[in-house]
């Protein structure tokens, strides 16, 4: 009797896990309003505890809210700390671990630093700025702010418009909208027991940023561009200086590229921070390395310059004794460290997954953000070579949707060259013929990872295979590979693209009848570039794009590029460059592949003129097109409804001429 009973109990058991793997359905475009986004993390000072945020959707007021969580080192314990409808941002503790402090903008509108008392209670205004309040960091014995702030200005509401007054060489950026004001962001002293500010640290005509204090709490480190024209380079560097009334502040690097990131050594001697590894003071495909300079100057110590990777992230181990960083490398992004006695590196973690914003933890070791193709990012402690998760509250819908699996492939382009790439294939189907769409990344300097990437993932779910290319000009295969493309756009990326098409195709993965290529930003401009190259692609669509970039000399915010890149279109026929690269305007008649332009219509890294021409072309020449331009979007959009709408437009354009996989809602495995 025992017997049959186990034995029913464990058929009901096995039939409910089979019941649940089989209904796992795919992703829908409304599932946007689902996904929430983790970051900030930072540690208590007795390391128990890391405070992060969480970025959720409030549908119906149709915009993202960020609220405050914190959870235990040892995952057991998640405590939600604000829920208020504002946003709150960049969580500190303070030095004495009895505060979590953190920015808002309630309910003035303008962002201040609040304290919220680790015990519980309702957060309390502490700062009272008149600036536009960037970021703050504690001093070491809790008694001060640093606060980097935009220069107060006039924000009287009786007093009418006027017209934006244009001095700046580079007087456009995206979100910020027109660079006409004059006013800088500085460096000023907060004292929390008299709730005021005491001293403005900086002043004049540069702008400072990324303040850290000593350890000794009597001098402060920041990043600034003190050339004689700052909107003309990419020259900053890393300064020091007293926080005693009339300090100067003192110039620590001296590279004439960009040296960023400053952090103190724990015994206040040596500071790592990372610099670029050209010294010209613009380059778009650079990638940066790790060094260390004693805190009273000298001689900088390259770290990982060999690596010949982008390096990222530095952050001192709480003993001092080595130094944790990011290393980004053929659709990876690791953890490695630097053993400061020895000289020597070594990998932490790493894997087809990518980590991201670690910070120190006890007994050497630490906590990063880490993701995989199928795991939104998550908070993971790292000890050893174990890596354990601390965060499970936020995404666990996720474990009722079947999602792409995702595997590595390496491609070989007409002139050789082998590029790597991911494909994603749609759950529960054939990995054979399949309708294929190849989803661009933007940059060109970035890489596509082992990552949760919703865009390729809603893709698959839709019946289609998803191929992302890390085309030359990428990071992650070393400096040269990414440079080979400066000045020279559309020609060997594409030749990449193409290649990995060639592949796919006689790997028997991709239905050659059945391509279609998409992509944003540079994404987007590649997209333009490869059907003005090649005809086989069925469909496309092309987001915030540009193939015309005479038309965009002055009027996006890439002037340096343009003018380090290429040249003034007015010196040493440097015309024939600009009109070379904007083959996919000049040539449109040579595109036959129906094409879809999206672009948000505040965009001003790549503005909507871009797609609006291309359109404009394809539509005098009776190519089936159309053009969507989403109101009030930037270049990254924010409104979710929007980005829902975006889904939805992109699989009701790809459907008309690509046939997807008969979708059906469920799969029998995750795996």
């Amino acid at each position: 009797m025992k017997r049959t009973s186990f034995l029913f109990s464990l058929l009901v058991i096995l039939s409910s896990n089979s019941f649940s793997q089989a209904t796992r359905r795919h992703l829908v475009p409304g599932d946007v309003y689902r996904i929430q986004t983790l970051s900030d993390a930072n540690i208590s000072p007795d390391g128990q505890w890391i405070a992060y945020t969480v970025s959720s959707i409030d549908s119906a007021k149709d915009k993202r809210n960020t609220d405050i969580w914190m959870v235990s080192l040892d995952g057991k314990q998640t405590v939600q700390l604000t829920s208020s409808p504002d946003n709150e941002s960049n969580p500190r503790w303070s030095p004495d671990g009895k505060y979590i402090s953190f920015t808002a903008a309630r309910p003035s509108g303008g962002s201040q630093v609040w304290l919220l008392d680790r015990r519980g209670g309702e957060g309390v205004q502490l700062t009272n700025a008149k600036g536009d309040l960037n970021s703050y960091s504690w001093s070491p014995d809790g008694k001060k702010l640093a606060l980097v702030m935009k220069d107060p200005k006039d924000t009287s509401k009786t007093k009418p418009p006027e017209p934006y007054i244009i001095n700046k060489f580079r007087f456009k950026q995206d979100i910020t909208g027109y660079q006409s004001d004059t006013s800088r962001t500085h460096l000023y002293l907060f004292d929390v027991a008299s709730k005021k500010i005491t001293q403005q640290l900086t002043s004049g005509i540069y702008s400072e940023t990324d303040p850290t204090w000593s350890p000794d709490g009597t001098k402060i480190s920041f990043v600034s561009n003190r050339t004689e024209d700052p909107d003309r380079n990419e020259n900053t560097d890393i300064w020091i200086m007293d926080i005693t009334k009339g300090a100067v502040a003192k110039k620590l690097t001296t590279w004439n590229g960009g040296d960023s990131d400053p952090q103190w050594s724990p015994d206040g001697k040596t500071i790592a921070y990372v610099r670029t590894t050209s010294d010209a003071t613009f380059e778009m495909y650079d990638q940066t390395s790790l060094y260390i300079i004693n805190a009273n100057g000298g001689e900088p110590k390259p770290v990982t310059l060999t690596l010949d990777r982008p390096v990222t992230n530095p952050r001192w181990s709480r003993d001092g004794k080595s130094i944790a960083f990011l290393v980004a490398d053929n659709m990876q992004r690791y953890v490695s460290s630097y053993d400061v006695a020895k000289g020597t590196l070594k990998t932490i973690a790493r894997g087809d997954r990518s980590f991201s914003s670690i910070e120190a933890a006890p007994k050497g070791n630490w906590v990063a953000f880490m993701s995989e193709p199928q795991l939104p990012s998550e908070l993971f402690a790292i000890e050893g070579s174990n890596v354990r998760r601390l965060t499970t509250e936020q995404n666990e819908f996720i474990d009722s949707i079947a999602l792409a699996t995702v595997e590595k492939f390496t491609s070989k382009s007409k002139d050789g060259t082998l590029v790597s790439g991911l494909i994603y294939y749609p759950p529960g189907m054939s990995k054979e013929k399949m309708p294929l769409i190849f989803y661009i990344h933007g940059g060109p300097a970035a890489q596509d990872e082992f990552t949760f990437d919703l865009t390729r993932q809603m893709f698959a779910a839709h019946g289609y295979a998803v191929a992302a290319v890390n085309y030359r000009g990428s990071l992650g295969r070393g400096i040269e590979f990414s440079r080979t493309i400066s000045g020279n756009w559309g020609n060997k990326e594409v030749m990449d693209i193409l290649g990995a098409a060639d592949y796919l195709v006689a790997k028997g993965v991709a239905d050659s009848a059945r391509m279609g290529i998409s992509g944003w930003s540079y994404g987007g401009i590649l997209t333009d570039y490869t059907i003005a190259s090649d005809t086989r692609f069925k469909v496309a669509s092309s987001g915030a794009g540009v193939a015309a970039p005479l038309s965009l000399y002055g009027v996006d915010q890439y002037i340096n590029q343009y003018v380090n890149e290429i040249g003034l279109p007015w010196k040493d026929n440097n015309i024939e460059k600009y009109l070379k690269l904007s083959y996919p305007f000049l040539h449109a008649d040579r595109i036959k592949t129906p094409t879809q332009f999206m672009v948000g219509e505040k965009d001003f890294n790549v503005p909507a003129v871009g797609s609006e021409q291309m359109y404009q072309a394809l539509r005098s020449l009776d190519i089936p097109t159309e053009l969507l331009i989403y109101p009030g979007q930037y270049h990254g959009f924010t409104q979710p409804s929007f980005i829902k709408d975006r889904f939805e437009r992109y699989f009701a354009w790809f459907d008309k001429y690509l046939k997807p996989l008969n979708k059906g809602n469920t799969t029998v495995s995750n795996n």
